[in-house]
């Protein structure tokens, strides 16, 4: 019996057994030791408890079939005594058990990130201030933030993986297998018009709508759905009429990248204009094929050669002159040179071996949609594999249906709608969003399982606030695995000089981590269409000698685009260079507080000008800095030297109250606007 055991039977405590036993003399190193029988029966006896239950009413226990004979000890053999039984095998030590995992999708919330580590959201929050780092309850942290908070409280962040159970779950791809390389045929390529302003896109677009459409049908395209299939030669193109390039960009952003081929529009009059080089970024940012049609060349100020020279300047060196680009001389006025276009556009879509399968459940995304009265929720839908027929079970997104009706781009219901092909459909359960991607399931019970699921995230996604898609303060963090990672950059500048100075000096920064690529360059203040550019190649605007126009803020917030403005070209270099070198020290960012609108100028004599304003957004505040904008270029940036409102002298005037406003600059004007901002240090959290 062991010590503890005759203890609470004879109800001492192992001290003062210990204690007794050591008196009788029997060594006993150990409370946990093993006694002998006789001495265990001898104890009990004394103490009245009874005789020690005998061996054999207790069952033997069996022994090990490999156990080897233990030999008494020497001491034993000496005395004479029975050797005591031998000590029971000591338990294995549990090894210490590794670091707690945890899976996270991509990016979490505070409060959720709290609950899987088990404490409470304001401890982990005043570890993040230990950090360095602000946020509130339900800010959304990134995945490296996060994996280094759990490493704190000794857990292990993983990526989620999506289990075939899950993965059912979402929009998934309804074949089961890849497109087998003999189901594949040729389908039409998808061409959209990019270009500046009036240099006839929509007049070239209409010219070749009207002369393909077949004589019988009277009155031509009489459908607006975004898209136009035309027929040459037994061949068909489709046409995709966006907007504008800000448009393909913001459907590109959203996963829709629908363009096989992209055609710069340029006027033969006028040549290459600002809004013509970014529509040249955005189509090389989507990488697709690009052709130039020189439009206007019926006009007797037409300059093709000064086009070509311009052209060679992008890097877009005509096939004319030994490059790689189709050129194709055209005229929206007299239709001279389409039919050449169309030919070239079927010729390069030959090239790049454009194919499809017809024979699988259909895939595409939505061009546009709304509500229509009579019909209901309706898609502009262009399939891109497979074909979609009517009483298909369709799912987009969180919405469902099956197919009542498919309308074509000439009014007229089809059967069935193969790739390439731009169609309207009715049967959706609401409206769904433009570049949402859509795919047909195997039946309606399936498409409102996974519409609701989408629903749900979609609802969760909208509560938490974007993760930030790139910014110089994570690049260091972003190339630890060591692979060669790129920093793409959208720059904008005051003057076309200032920007061929800072690309020749970024282009002088070489760092064996990152590399560095120019996404667009422009001049002109930080607009929209920047914004939507960088982020849908994951870009950083860098901004020299500009403002940003008014709403650019609440975009980029949403986007996730991070936007850097520098007034000196060497602190935008040194801040590039030191984020490519990951060295970046503590960054500033800046914060507009309020714009006031200059309704009229007061002439105070040798005192100056002062301006009598509106304060048209948040609040003017007299010791922060200001600066002038002028059709969103910038022409002073200084101090408000005095603030005030109706005849006394304030510290601050806030939205809709007007206001006398005096800077150390002229050269004011009604109509201008007075931006007051603040300048931030933000430390860098690596």
């Amino acid at each position: 019996m062991r010590v503890h055991e005759l203890a609470k039977e004879l109800e001492l405590t192992s001290k003062d057994l210990l204690a007794l036993l050591r008196e009788r003399g029997v060594d006993v190193k150990s409370h946990m030791s093993t006694l002998e029988d006789d001495t265990t029966a001898l104890i009990l006896e004394e103490r009245g408890v009874g005789a020690a239950p005998a061996k054999a009413e207790q069952p033997p226990a069996p022994a090990p079939e490999a156990a080897p004979a233990v030999e008494p000890p020497p001491a034993a053999a000496a005395t004479g005594k029975p050797a005591p039984p031998p000590a029971a095998p000591a338990k294995p030590v549990a090894k210490p058990a590794g670091p707690k995992i945890i899976k996270i999708r991509g990016g979490i919330i505070v409060k959720e990130l709290a609950a899987l580590l088990g404490i409470k959201p304001n401890l982990l929050i005043g570890e993040m201030m230990r950090m360095s780092m602000l946020a509130t309850i339900n800010e959304k942290l990134d995945f490296p933030v996060a994996a280094k908070l759990a490493a704190k409280y000794g857990f292990q962040v993983e990526h989620e993986r999506r289990t075939a159970e899950h993965t059912s779950q979402k929009v998934e791809k309804l074949d089961p297998t890849e497109d087998r390389p003999e189901d594949l045929l040729p389908r039409p390529p998808v061409v959209t018009f990019l270009g500046h302003v009036d240099h006839g896109k929509t007049s070239l677009l209409d010219r070749i709508r009207s002369s393909t459409v077949a004589a019988g049908e009277s009155g031509g395209i009489t459908q607006h759905i975004g898209a136009y299939t035309v027929d040459l030669n037994g061949q068909s193109i489709t046409f995709l009429d966006t907007p504008g390039h800000a448009a393909f960009t913001a459907m590109r952003a959203r996963g829709a990248n629908l363009t096989d081929i992209a055609v710069i529009i340029i006027a033969a009059d006028d040549g290459i204009m600002p809004q013509t080089r970014e529509a040249i970024a955005h189509a090389r940012a989507a990488g697709v094929a690009i052709m130039v049609a020189v439009n206007k060349i019926d006009l007797p100020a037409a300059n093709l050669d000064r086009v070509m020279v311009q052209l060679q300047q992008e890097s877009l060196a005509p096939e004319d002159w030994g490059g790689e680009t189709i050129v194709c001389p055209v005229s929206a006025h007299t239709g001279e040179g389409v039919e050449h276009l169309l030919e070239m556009i079927l010729l390069q879509s030959e090239v790049l071996e454009i194919n499809a399968n017809p024979n699988r459940r259909a895939t595409g995304f939505v061009i546009e949609a709304r509500m229509e009265a009579g019909m209901g929720p309706t898609a502009n839908l262009l399939v891109t594999n497979g074909t979609l027929k009517v009483g298909d079970a369709i799912l987009c997104g969180a919405h469902w249906g099956r197919v009542r009706a498919l309308i074509n781009d000439h009014g007229m219901k089809v059967n069935a709608a193969k790739p390439s092909t731009p169609i309207k459909c009715l049967g959706l359960s609401g409206v769904p969003e433009a570049g949402a991607e859509f795919t047909v399931t195997i039946n309606d019970r399936k498409a409102r399982d996974i519409a609701q699921v989408n629903s749900q995230e979609r609802k969760s996604a909208q509560l938490a606030p974007p993760v930030k898609k790139t910014s110089l303060d994570d690049l260091f963090t972003q190339f630890q695995d060591q692979q060669e990672h790129e920093l793409r950059i959208v720059l904008k500048a005051d003057t076309q000089g200032s920007i061929e100075a800072i690309l020749h000096a970024l282009g002088e920064i070489t760092s064996a981590k990152i590399s560095l690529r120019t996404v667009h360059a422009g001049a002109g203040s930080v607009n929209t269409g920047d914004v939507m550019l960088a982020s849908a190649s994951d870009a950083v605007v860098l901004g020299f000698h500009v403002g940003k126009e008014s709403g650019v803020d609440s975009v980029a917030k949403h986007e996730g685009v991070e936007i850097r403005l520098h007034q000196v070209i060497y602190e935008l270099l040194d801040e590039v260079k030191q984020a490519m070198i990951g060295a970046l020290g503590p960054s500033f960012q800046e914060r507009v507080r309020g714009r006031a609108e200059i309704r009229q100028i007061f002439d105070i004599g040798k005192s100056g000008r002062v301006a009598g304003c509106m304060v048209v957004q948040g609040s003017i505040i007299a010791k922060l800095r200001a600066r002038v904008l002028r059709g969103g270029d910038i022409q002073y940036t200084g101090n408000i030297v005095t603030l005030k409102h109706f005849q006394d002298t304030v510290a601050e005037v806030r939205e809709a109250q007007e206001c006398g406003i005096r800077l150390d600059f002229e050269g004011i004007e009604v109509g201008d606007v007075i931006e007051c901002y603040q300048v931030d240090e933000v430390e860098q959290t690596l």
